[in-house]
This record gives structure tokens, C-alpha cells and sequence, in this order.
């Protein structure tokens, strides 16, 4: 089997965990090469050095070869010239097969102008795959991945991002308990227990 350059691209750190990192997990079990661009440190949500440590422990723990960090200004992100190049140069470096990202459409800006801008950076790509977090709006997937078998670690990573778990603004319910539930639900929708779903702008098949 030829191995496989799998980006993941995320906003902050614990984006991707939450939207793809059991998915992520199954390819990295299988020997292909993954690969992370994060655009911020998240520094709104507490020290850049702490979150960019969580990430590390994190990154270990889904098997990731290498993390490409953005420099933007957590909450600052815009999609213009300078981030499609950006993800443009990481692209080309990595040449992935597989590209996941945030879904269009979700509350929090960063996410949203990332998304549009991985769409222009991604134009003339195949296989480009939203994924879902707690901040997604009118999200109706069509691409489902089993994750019971790594369900585990994907929570692990969750928890690596430890100063994040509790910041939810939801209350008594933290970030692995979301992310639980969600994966039960897509699992459902599925008819499997656990599952994380996809939406996809372009997604092509084998046969």
C-alpha cells in the first residue's frame, strides 16, 4: 500500500482533534503521513506557550510527523492573499492526498475565514473535507469514518489540550463530553456507535 499525505488545517489548538483526530488516528495506524497547519496559538483562550505545548503532547499522541504553525493573531484570522499563500506553500510542500479543514459555515470568524481561504488555497485539489466542531452551524454530512477503534485516543488528545477541556461555555459539560456525544450521534446517523462525519467540497472515489 502506498503511503498517503493526509493535511489537517484548524484555526487553534484542538480544532482538528475535535473535528478529525479519530479519523486521523486510523490513517496514521496505517502508516500514512500526517500533517497539521494551525494557523493561531490561541492565545485568547490562555498562554500561546501552554497552548502550543498542549499541542505538542497532542500532536504525539495522533501521530503526527510534523505541525506547520500559521503566526496569526488568535481571532485575527482573514482570508486574504497572505493565508491562501500561506496554506498554497504548505500544500505544495506536504502534497497531501487528503485535505480536511473547518466547514463554512460556524460562528466563531476565525474558523469561517479559514475555511474560505482553504477553499481558494484548495481550487484545483480533490479530496477537500469539512469537518464539524462545537461552534458549526447547519452542518449535513455525507461522509462518515468509524472511529469506534480510536474513540480512546482521540479523547486523549483532547485531554493533552488540558488547559481547554472546562472552556466550553456550556454548562458541566466540558470538551471531551461534546466531542463523546457528538461522535455518538454521527455514529448513529451512521448505524455504527461512534463516527466522525464529513462534509465534502470535493471528494473522489476509486474504482
Amino acid at each position: 500500500m502506498d503511503k498517503m499525505n493526509i493535511l489537517a488545517i484548524g484555526s487553534h489548538p484542538d480544532d482538528i482533534e475535535f473535528g478529525c483526530g479519530g479519523t486521523l488516528i486510523k490513517y496514521a495506524d496505517k502508516g500514512h503521513n500526517i500533517f497539521m497547519m494551525i494557523m493561531t496559538e490561541g492565545g485568547q483562550g490562555g498562554a500561546t506557550e501552554t497552548r502550543s505545548s498542549e499541542q505538542m503532547k497532542s500532536k504525539e499522541i495522533i501521530g503526527v510527523k510534523h505541525i506547520f504553525w500559521g503566526g496569526y493573531e488568535d481571532t485575527h484570522i482573514v482570508s486574504d492573499k497572505n493565508i491562501i499563500s500561506k496554506i498554497e506553500a504548505v500544500i505544495s510542500e506536504v502534497e497531501p492526498v487528503f485535505i480536511f479543514t473547518h466547514f463554512p459555515d460556524d460562528t466563531h470568524q476565525d474558523h469561517r475565514n479559514l475555511s474560505s481561504a482553504t477553499m481558494s488555497a484548495t481550487r484545483n485539489l480533490r479530496n477537500v473535507l469539512f469537518y464539524e466542531g462545537p461552534t458549526t452551524q447547519n452542518f449535513t454530512p455525507h461522509v462518515f469514518v468509524d472511529i469506534m477503534d480510536t474513540i480512546e485516543r482521540k479523547i486523549l488528545a483532547l485531554q493533552a489540550h488540558l488547559s481547554q477541556v472546562s472552556k466550553t461555555n456550556i454548562e458541566n459539560l466540558n470538551i471531551v463530553e461534546i466531542a463523546e456525544s457528538s461522535a455518538n450521534f454521527r455514529g448513529i446517523q451512521g448505524r455504527i456507535k461512534y463516527a466522525e462525519a464529513f462534509s465534502s467540497l470535493r471528494l473522489f472515489i476509486n474504482v
